[in-house]
């Protein structure tokens, strides 16, 4: 019998939204950078002045604590390596509390304007200071704005020889900053020169042609929470692998500095709703059951411990 599909007019927020599995099929993550951090400003914010910034890094990056701890989930957290090292003890919080640590970059250069020899450097940096700080090896990692593409590939092989296991950078869909349109959506591995490396895309439903990216960031801030909820659920009901969610502390923080140092429409994706954000995150995290990367990938029966190792 063909499964019918849910209008999303008629999806109230007690629907179900997910087949039940023995192993979690959301992963939460959180990408720690700053407001002034962001690809939006960067080419009016020199990385040698952001010590000149009001930093708010740290108090939003607790709200999201707060609220994760409120719901008893923990996530994965691709912490930002400038935001590490000059502020050690908020990745031990995020490390005591359970969650995972990841590796966001150091400077929040983008990969395809890198070299593989800065672009290693980079890595090496930021997964050296988060390691530091835990005690523990650095095994995930996400690209600044989401930025291995098909011209940068090479980045995953670079990965592999540093140690890394598990990569979220390659949106599956077509933007003006990123994105491989014809890549897999679902959980997958790739094999490089010097290995295999675990990719988790952040997750886009497929609308005939269309694919919708529904995984978070602004995409979660512009749909209305019943279509997000929507299409995490459908997604979630085709694949069922799993499927990743990300956001940035500066999301929920409305009250952050306005700055006008982009154009208009860069400025509107980077304000979009921030009022919102938090009270969505909660009936979101009531919605699915949400988990490290690390536990969605070990209790899958495919990726789990017999075919796939963090260690």
């Amino acid at each position: 019998m063909q499964e019918t599909e849910v209008t999303p007019s008629l999806l109230p927020d007690s629907a179900p939204s997910v087949v039940p599995l023995p192993w979690p099929q959301a992963a939460f993550t959180v990408d720690v950078e700053d407001y002034f951090h962001t690809t939006v400003f960067e080419s009016r914010i020199a990385r040698q002045d952001w010590h000149a910034f009001d930093c708010r890094v740290e108090a939003n990056t607790h709200r999201l604590l707060d609220l994760l701890a409120r719901h008893d989930v923990r996530g994965t957290f691709f912490v930002l390596g400038w935001v590490a090292e000059n502020y050690s003890q908020l990745v031990r919080e995020i490390h005591q509390a359970g969650h995972e640590i990841g590796s966001h970059s150091y400077w929040h250069r983008r990969v395809y304007h890198l070299t593989p020899e800065a672009f290693r450097a980079d890595l090496r940096r930021s997964r050296d200071v988060l390691a530091e700080i835990t005690g523990q090896a650095v095994r995930c990692y996400r690209a600044p704005t989401f930025s291995i593409n098909r011209q940068t590939l090479w980045a995953l092989e670079v990965l592999v020889e540093e140690g890394f296991r598990v990569d979220s950078s390659i949106f599956p869909i077509y933007h003006d900053r990123y994105g491989i349109p014809q890549a897999r959506t679902s959980i997958h591995r790739i094999e490089t020169p010097s290995g295999t490396i675990c990719e988790f895309p952040p997750a886009v439903v497929q609308f005939g042609p269309l694919r919708l990216p529904a995984s978070g960031g602004g995409y979660f801030r512009l749909y209305p929470f019943f279509w997000s909820r929507y299409c995490l659920a459908r997604f979630a009901r085709q694949n069922r692998h799993g499927f990743v969610f990300y956001v940035h502390p500066w999301e929920v923080d409305p009250r952050q500095p306005r700055l006008r140092l982009a154009s208009r429409v860069s400025c509107f994706r980077h304000y979009l709703h921030l009022q919102t954000t938090e009270a969505k995150l909660e009936r979101l995290l009531k919605s699915f059951r949400f988990a490290r990367i690390r536990d969605v990938l070990e209790g899958n029966p495919e990726f789990g411990a017999t075919s796939f190792s963090y260690q």
